[in-house]
């Protein structure tokens, strides 16, 4: 079956060209503007993991390697376009325009973090897996409804497509053709699972048949292949076609999140190979030498701001005012019952705090 679903690609991992079609979308303006944004995230990633470790902030999904689907995808989105992100999707979510703050405070544990700047339709992380994937077929519908040409895209990874929530979601969304794209970053392995243990399929893009929508499989590295595709996925949302289904091949180098242990399930000296033949990053910075127009001085100007604007961000984060506890027992119901107001009680007492 994967030979019915080959790997689109447009710049092959050296920083050649390989699809002579869609040659004119590589120009030095956009491969410019994809390299700033992916070493934007990926410094972001880094720090990250390094706030957890400093106990900064609480456990991290790290997504290094994964720069090219994300910034990719978000940069094909219209501003009232919906974002159903996972727990890896924040680099997408920063190029989508969220604030870094906020993104920094989700992953310290804070509500505050998962409300995007106003006008952004940026839903809440899916911690549990699959779930966004039926929210995002709804909204999508709701939008049809309303007349709009406003499409969604929703991102899951490998293991999603195991849980009931990706079929109900793709069923519904191609019953009503729902204008939303279904991004899957095959990143190789669901938590410690290779995908070869957790499906018999030879690809996931070759679920899409079963609900009669387009399946297509991409070079989740290449960002041209994945921008292309998903600018077309989007089109054909937005004019009435319905869903898409995009598998992007692509790989996660660190850990699943910072309480994982990768050594114990995979060999890290695949990701080290990787990171030198097929990064994202690198095949960009390989066609700008090509090309005669790598320049050191640049990117260092795109570090030193892409790093200012991160300790800002994490200076905001940590100088926010501390979380009231009280809040947890606030937002259950409209209105607390008996029971919650007796816990919200009994729970200040406990603290020493007292009822606002």
């Amino acid at each position: 079956m994967d030979n019915l679903f080959p790997i689109f690609q447009v710049m092959d991992q050296n920083g050649n060209i390989v699809s002579e079609e869609h040659k004119y979308l590589v120009t030095e303006e956009r491969v410019k503007k994809f390299f700033s944004e992916m070493i934007r995230i990926r410094m972001f990633d880094r720090k990250s993991i390094s706030l957890q470790r400093q106990g900064r902030i609480g456990t991290y999904a790290p997504f290094e390697g994964q720069e090219a689907s994300q910034v990719g995808t978000a940069l094909a989105l219209k501003s009232d376009d919906w974002m159903f992100p996972t727990y890896r999707d924040h680099g997408a979510a920063m190029v989508f325009g969220h604030s870094l703050r906020n993104i920094l405070l989700f992953w310290n544990g804070r509500n505050e973090g998962c409300v995007p700047p106003d006008g952004k339709k940026i839903f809440p992380p899916a911690i549990p897996i699959a779930t966004q994937i039926p929210h995002a077929a709804g909204a999508a519908f709701a939008e049809k409804q309303k007349g709009t040409k406003n499409a969604a895209i929703c991102y899951f990874g490998d293991g999603a497509t195991s849980e009931g929530d990706f079929h109900e979601g793709l069923n519904f969304a191609s019953v009503f053709k729902s204008p939303v794209v279904y991004f899957n970053q095959n990143n190789q392995y669901a938590i410690s699972v290779p995908i070869s243990k957790q499906m018999n399929s030879a690809t996931i893009a070759q679920k899409a048949i079963a609900y009669d929508i387009p399946g297509v499989r991409i070079d989740g590295n290449d960002v041209f292949a994945v921008y292309l595709e998903t600018e077309r996925a989007l089109e054909r949302a937005r004019t009435g076609e319905g869903p898409t289904l995009i598998e992007s091949v692509t790989w996660r180098y660190g850990a699943h999140t910072t309480a994982d242990d990768p050594t114990k399930y995979r060999d890290q000296g695949d990701s080290a190979v990787r990171r030198m033949e097929t990064d994202p990053l690198l095949r960009l910075e390989r066609w700008m030498k090509n090309e005669g127009i790598y320049d050191e001085a640049w990117v260092k100007d795109i570090e030193a701001k892409a790093s200012a604007e991160i300790d800002a961000a994490v200076q905001e984060m940590e100088d926010f005012p501390s979380a009231d506890p009280a809040v947890i027992f606030d937002y259950v119901f409209e209105k607390p019952t008996w029971t919650i107001e007796k816990q919200k009680r009994e729970y200040l007492e406990l603290i020493g705090g007292e009822a606002k």
